[in-house]
């Protein structure tokens, strides 16, 4: 990717980059989530947190974060190809990953002025609700995109047949 602005960092880096980030007033939100099917809901979910800030920073599970949660024929992509994917969107801005179940260090250290998930997470499974919210910021659910979950378009694929 010559010539394109570096968006892929550890989280050490990207805790110095939120500092610098909050010393300048921009507003950074977050979201999370294993991505490993690019699709409109997807778009639409960075396009809309995006908006919601200046910066936009999102994590990944990693590979063996996805198998757990999704089971052992997922993730579609290898995080490497994730992050190739992901930083080609013009709407994120910073990206990373965690191998935990949940993103709690990561929220944590970072402490974003947005936390965004989609409409089909209840406001009080948000992993990092509490943190952000006593910090000072919000949680936003944005609304979810009928019928485009990454599992409902496995599924459809699925059921196409190959000539």
């Amino acid at each position: 990717m010559k010539g394109k602005a570096r968006k892929v960092y550890g989280l050490k880096e990207l805790a110095a980059i939120r500092r610098q980030l909050k010393r300048r007033g921009k507003k950074v939100v977050f979201t999370n989530g294993c991505f490993d099917l690019l699709h409109a809901g997807h778009v639409r979910l960075f396009h809309e947190a995006k908006n919601l800030g200046d910066i936009l920073i999102v994590a990944l599970n990693s590979d063996a974060s996805v198998r757990r949660l999704k089971g052992p024929t997922r993730p579609i992509f290898p995080l490497r190809e994730r992050f190739e994917i992901l930083a080609a969107v013009t709407d994120i801005d910073y990206l990373t990953s965690f191998a935990e179940p949940t993103p709690q260090k990561i929220i944590s250290a970072l402490l974003p002025d947005v936390l965004v998930k989609g409409g089909d997470w209840g406001p009080h499974e948000i992993v990092g609700r509490a943190e952000v919210e006593a910090a000072g910021g919000r949680v936003a659910r944005i609304r979810y995109f009928e019928g485009h979950s990454t599992s409902s378009l496995i599924r459809r694929i699925a059921r196409f047949p190959l000539k």
